[in-house]
């Protein structure tokens, strides 16, 4: 029973490119390790820039920068 769990950010992310997301993700679990995309978890987690840091600072202030 695969899960994945998968953290991007929250900006400009529309629903059908999750689907993608989760779409490739079981499709890659199913083709290379064999598993049964009945019994495959793909989880998003959306996370708001600000809470997201990088280089000791956060993903909003890099992008002004």
């Amino acid at each position: 029973m695969p899960y994945v769990n998968v953290r991007i950010t929250d900006d400009d992310v529309t629903p059908e490119q999750k689907s993608e997301v989760i779409k490739g993700i079981t499709d890659v679990l199913v083709d290379v390790l064999g598993k049964s995309p009945d019994s495959t978890f793909v989880v998003i987690d959306e996370v708001n820039c600000d809470n997201w840091g990088f280089k000791g600072k956060s993903v909003t202030q890099l992008r002004k920068e």
